[in-house]
């Protein structure tokens, strides 16, 4: 519609709050991320193989599985959003790990042969199958592990669930896919693109970083080997430092999304005037457009019974787009809830639309925090709960905090006296009946004035029904067609009650609503536990139940760790299939706690916040860093079988592998630094501390792993020998 065909007083907005904006720059965010994480993936080929041709064959993995995922998701009805790209974003530096294992193993057999003697050499052919079939079992199994280790996120439920499954399908596929690539088309293209013999004679010794890299690493290796239990003692210390600082971290279910607008909802006393509630709202659009963040201000007051999200008169819910510019978003929200405390006799929610309504859908009230107390007297539930309000109401990060209105309004009670009634031969539905029909009304037809309808109902007539000594003095027919006051076979006294009572499993119960502001949410419900336990004290039958983010974390918690244990005793299967012996499995395992210290240290240099997202970044780490320990253990037995000594085997081995191992946890860490640096941008809220553990984690684990996991094995197989 134009504004001119509705006239001059009439205008148009369309930038109150557009969910599609949000999700736009949403999606171009993390885009962003995707394609630096690119970028870092090339500078770290490059940098370590010093070889554009390399460079070039590890990388066509990365737009080859994109494309398979794209199409996969196509084909499962999933659309491309923040949570699939995330996905891709997050295996983006895992995309080239398979190839790069192959790249650097082929193009390393292929420069030791081209020097050999001409009876001892062979064909490129023949090196090139030769080496890619040395690692394929390997890479096999450690992507394998990966995806394993990602399977608990697709048991989560509800929300949680439905929101992160397309991250974890774009994660699998993108990454099976890079492995059909390796373990295919990588040979190939190494068959064609390395075998020059000149190019080969010129790249014998290896790149600059490659040579220099070996010579330090040899020295911190052998060093490293005459003191292996002291190293393995200091590491198993700082895993315990670090298991400990776990315990100390804060909890949410989801991180805080950066939607770029509010949402805040004042709710007046029941029973109020439209006009009234209407002019709160419009008081409430005039303090919130003095705040100079604030870019305009929308106000709905009251909602239809059949609406998405209905509500009564008394509420007004006000949409509010802002743009950040000095201050934080927590001191913006501060701000915003001060202001509106000039409100008099008004509750109000200070949120976000998206999180305002998950919120709703958690627990039924548009907070992050639901206190339920349940009881059979809603005057005490009433004087209760607000004695609740005041116990907590000082406790640190408490932002919004409302007890559920309830008002007295006037009823009117008619109660039946049956000895009157069998008196009279009244029946008992006989006089509900008429209770209902001519007090209440019975509509019995529908009356039409063109397009519009209205129901006919029958009742007495107002006079008759709108006063108590009316009601008192109404007709009721009697079993001999008589007709009696119905003041006599009934009292009629007017008293009060409460506007509405609300219920839950057929329980009567008032709802105490907090928002978070400034602190995580776990931390706030403990407190809030503690202080109700401490200092209230409920009658008997009275009972509180927690609800809100915090109950749908701990859920998905427990069914992350479940899920997380049963896999991880079947990539123990895994190995041990491998590798024939327990002891290899669980050095292997190993990976594991040094990758865990590393992912607690990132969070809590970050946010010192868990949330669902950490958790899947904590699974996911897991299937990273066991690649590493594969490689080794792989490459140590392999050397061994050729009779060199144990100490031999293992420096020789860890060299040979130091490579691969620090290329693959270099891209799939640093492909992670747009997301774990931008976690306060539209769209990367969820993926980036995610991000944030993996790349800590890895960094820990790869460092630990070339100098552990040599120590652990070469102390087992001592052992073995004595």
């Amino acid at each position: 519609m134009r504004q001119e065909n509705v006239g001059p007083s009439v205008t148009f907005r369309s930038d109150i709050y557009n969910q599609s904006a949000f999700i736009n720059t949403s999606v171009i965010n993390v885009l962003e991320a995707l394609v630096a994480g690119g970028i870092f993936v090339i500078f770290i080929l490059f940098f370590f193989l010093f070889n554009y041709r390399t460079t070039f064959i590890s990388l066509l993995a990365i737009p080859l599985s994109l494309l398979v995922t794209i199409v996969t998701l196509k084909a499962l009805g999933y659309t491309i959003n923040t949570m699939s790209l995330g996905g891709m974003a997050i295996a983006i530096g895992s995309l080239v790990d398979d190839a790069i294992i192959y790249v650097e193993n082929i193009y390393k057999q292929l420069r030791k042969n081209v020097v050999l003697p001409p009876e001892e050499k062979e064909s490129s052919l023949a090196v090139v199958y030769g080496a890619s079939a040395e690692m394929r079992a390997s890479i096999w199994n450690a992507t394998l592990i990966i995806i394993i280790t990602f399977i608990p996120l697709f048991l989560l439920g509800d929300l949680e669930g439905r929101m992160l499954r397309p991250l974890g399908i774009s994660f699998i596929v993108s990454l099976f896919a890079s492995l059909i690539v390796a373990i295919t088309l990588t040979p190939v293209l190494c068959s064609y693109l390395l075998t020059d013999e000149k190019r080969l004679f010129r790249a014998v010794k290896g790149s600059w970083t490659e040579r220099n890299l070996s010579k330090v690493y040899r020295k911190a290796l052998q060093f490293t080997l005459k003191n292996s239990k002291i190293l393995i003692g200091i590491t198993a210390l700082i895993f315990v430092i670090s298991v400990f600082l776990l315990t100390t971290t804060g909890s949410s279910f989801l991180p805080a999304f950066n939607e770029g607008a509010l949402t805040v909802n004042i709710s007046l006393a029941p029973g109020i005037s439209l006009e009234e509630s209407a002019k709160t709202g419009s008081e409430a659009q005039k303090i919130l457009l003095q705040i100079p963040e604030v870019k305009s201000v929308s106000c709905k007051t009251g909602r239809a019974e059949l609406a998405e999200h209905s509500f009564g008169e008394n509420v007004s819910e006000l949409d509010v787009p802002f743009e950040l510019s000095d201050r934080s978003r927590e001191e913006f929200f501060a701000d915003v809830r001060s202001r509106l405390k000039a409100l008099p006799g008004a509750n109000i929610e200070v949120g976000q639309p998206i999180t305002h309504r998950m919120d709703n859908m958690l627990s039924g009230t548009k907070a992050n925090i639901a206190l339920k107390l349940f009881g059979s007297d809603i005057n005490d539930l009433y004087r209760i709960a607000n004695q609740i309000r005041s116990e907590i109401a000082d406790i640190d990060g408490i932002g919004d905090l409302n007890v559920e209105q309830l008002v007295e309004t006037p009823e009117l009670k008619i109660k039946a006296r049956r000895e009157m009634l069998t008196r009279y031969g009244i029946d008992i539905n006989s006089f509900n009946k008429f209770i209902k029909y001519a007090i209440g009304g019975q509509p019995v037809s529908d009356v039409y004035e063109e397009e519009k309808r209205f129901p006919l109902v029958l009742r007495y007539y107002d006079k008759a029904r709108g006063t108590i000594e009316g009601i008192r003095n109404a007709m009721i027919d009697t079993y001999d067609g008589k007709k009696v006051p119905l003041s006599f076979v009934a009292v009629i006294e007017s008293s009060s009650g409460p506007g509405s009572i609300n219920r839950e499993n057929v329980k009567r119960k008032i709802v105490i609503s907090v928002n978070v502001a400034g602190r995580d949410v776990g931390s706030v419900v403990k407190d809030i536990k503690n202080r109700v336990n401490e200092r209230i004290t409920l009658p008997e039958d009275y009972h509180i139940e927690y609800g809100g983010q915090f109950e749908s974390a701990e859920s998905a918690t427990k069914r992350l760790l479940a899920a997380s244990v049963a896999a991880i005793l079947i990539i123990f299967l895994i190995l041990y299939q491998e590798f024939k012996d327990s002891s290899l499995a669980v050095i292997i395992l190993l990976n594991l706690p040094l990758a865990l210290i590393g992912g607690i240290f990132a969070i809590k240099a970050s946010s010192n916040v868990i949330s669902i997202p950490s958790i899947i970044g904590f699974i996911t780490l897991f299937g990273i860093a066991t690649r590493n320990g594969i490689l080794l253990v792989s490459r140590y037995i392999h050397l061994g079988k050729d009779g060199r000594d144990l100490n031999e085997s293992i420096i020789s081995g860890s060299i040979d592998r130091l490579n691969p191992i620090l290329m693959t946890a270099l891209t799939a860490a640093l492909a992670l630094i747009p997301l774990a640096l931008g976690g306060d941008k539209p769209g990367n809220e969820i993926q980036s501390p995610m991000a944030i553990v993996i790349l800590g984690g890895l960094l820990s684990s790869t460092l630990l792993n070339i100098f552990i996991i040599p120590s652990v094995y070469f102390e087992i197989q001592k052992r073995r020998k004595k």
